[in-house]
């Protein structure tokens, strides 16, 4: 096992790696920006390497400066986190040229489902279906001109490469396709160094399913369940649950055993997350990408089944085999997670920045908060603005629900405008209570993101 790994993000789940690293004996070291110096991800590390400059190019994509922080500290490991560069086979290949372990698949792994388009090969040579798309394609390209002759619109523009929402537009017309395809590969440019864009069949409503799977160097693979991550904002998940409440036994067996073909088609060693959208009309899944990375939303995960998936991560990133067997996963109990923003959902979502003067998370039975701020912090412009990850557990939905709608209640952040009156709309909202929603719940519940309905 390592002895010193050095964490290549920032914010919550840079605090949350940490958390884990100190509970292996493992010394954790922390990269920041100059925004960052003294955040929460830095005080809660064993040591810190300063990365000049402000913004996530100059800093946190800065794959020479990382490697040589790595290297002069002398962390034998580098765990990306998510988003960044978590899913750069660029960075991995950096790693190991390095000679420093690269906490996550193989560059091999990432390039093939890492990126979308290549991902979804490997989906159909696994027997898995997947929503139709063009190859890598530019404004007025043969390729997008003959997707859009033959699918027609509305249609999404997609980043090749990372997710969380970022590099995707939904184009509804023509007159609109070129701009949404250079938005967007600006966007993906600047989120993950590669700005390669591709167009995707817009199926209306789906429910976004994901399932998590972990896989050993000896290709032995599992899954640990699924997510439901189907309320979103602008593509961006904000609030996730697991086990889905429209999944039917079978349906979750058929959904769960696709992941797992995938990963294992693709010789995929780690933790990595399986999206597919799901049709709730017909019962049909379509496979979407696959993650090659820890998600936001994993916390939900553990809490049901009781696993430490950064732990693990860190077992098979060392060489150990998943002793693990799938009659092993047994889910117990209901989980949501609720992803607090630093952003005023009535107002386009615009992001919020200033100083955080009063930051007073619940606590209580069956709650779990991953945060990246600490009263007093100042809330920047240069990143993403979430703020932290509020995880609800009960034995059942229903109560599990109860205590998250207590929980937003009891939340205080004052400084910055917050997302938490949304979250608390959507949670109370009776079609969110019975589990009859969509990706397109909050455009078809106006009055949710509404302040005076």
């Amino acid at each position: 096992m390592f002895s010193k790994v050095l964490v290549a993000n920032r914010g919550e789940i840079a605090v949350r790696i940490n958390q884990t690293l100190r509970a292996m004996g493992i010394a954790p070291v922390a990269v920041y920006s100059e925004p960052d110096a003294g955040a929460p991800h830095v005080t809660t590390a064993e040591q810190s390497v300063a990365l000049p400059g402000n913004t996530a190019e100059e800093t946190y994509l800065n794959i020479p400066r990382i490697v040589q922080a790595a290297l002069d500290c002398g962390a034998e490991a580098i765990h990306p986190g998510y988003g960044f560069l978590s899913e750069n086979p660029n960075f991995a290949r950096a790693c190991q040229e390095a000679q420093i372990a690269f906490i996550g698949p193989s560059p091999e792994s990432m390039e093939l489902l890492g990126d979308k388009l290549r991902s979804k090969d490997i989906a159909l040579s696994a027997g898995v279906p997947v929503v139709p798309s063009s190859p890598e394609c530019l404004p007025g390209d043969p390729a997008a001109e003959e997707f859009v002759e033959r699918w027609g619109f509305p249609l999404l523009v997609k980043a090749a490469a990372g997710g969380g929402g970022r590099g995707m537009r939904l184009v509804n017309r023509q007159s609109e396709l070129d701009s949404g395809m250079e938005t967007a590969s600006r966007e993906a440019q600047a989120a993950f160094g590669d700005g390669r864009v591709f167009l995707e069949r817009y199926v209306a409503n789906p429910r976004h399913i994901e399932v998590q799977v972990l896989a050993d160097g000896s290709g032995h693979t599992i899954h640990l369940g699924e997510r439901e991550c189907s309320i979103q904002r602008r593509h961006q998940k904000i609030i996730e649950e697991t086990p889905s409440p429209i999944l039917t036994p079978e349906l979750r067996q058929r959904i769960c055993d696709a992941a797992v073909a995938v990963a294992r088609t693709a010789g995929y060693v780690n933790a990595g997350t399986a999206e597919f959208l799901l049709d709730s009309q017909n019962g049909e899944f379509y496979f979407l990408e696959m993650n090659a990375r820890l998600q936001v939303e994993h916390p939900v995960t553990e809490a049901v089944v009781g696993l430490d998936m950064v732990e693990w991560q860190l077992r098979i990133a060392s060489g150990a085999s998943l002793t693990l067997q799938q009659q092993d996963i047994q889910p117990r109990g209901h989980a949501i997670e609720c992803r607090i923003y630093a952003e005023d959902p009535y107002r386009d979502f615009v992001p919020s920045t200033g100083t955080l003067l009063r930051w007073r998370p619940p606590s209580g039975p069956g709650l779990r908060l991953d945060s990246g701020v600490a009263e007093g912090q100042e809330v920047s412009i240069y990143y993403d603005p979430m703020l932290a990850k509020l995880t609800a557990w009960a034995p059942t939905r229903e109560l599990s629900l109860r205590r998250m709608e207590v929980a937003l209640s009891q939340f205080l952040a004052l400084g910055v405008v917050t997302n938490i009156p949304l979250l608390r709309s959507v949670v109370r909202h009776p079609q969110f209570q019975r589990g009859e929603y969509d990706t397109g719940f909050l455009e078809w519940n106006p009055a949710v993101t509404d302040p005076h309905p």
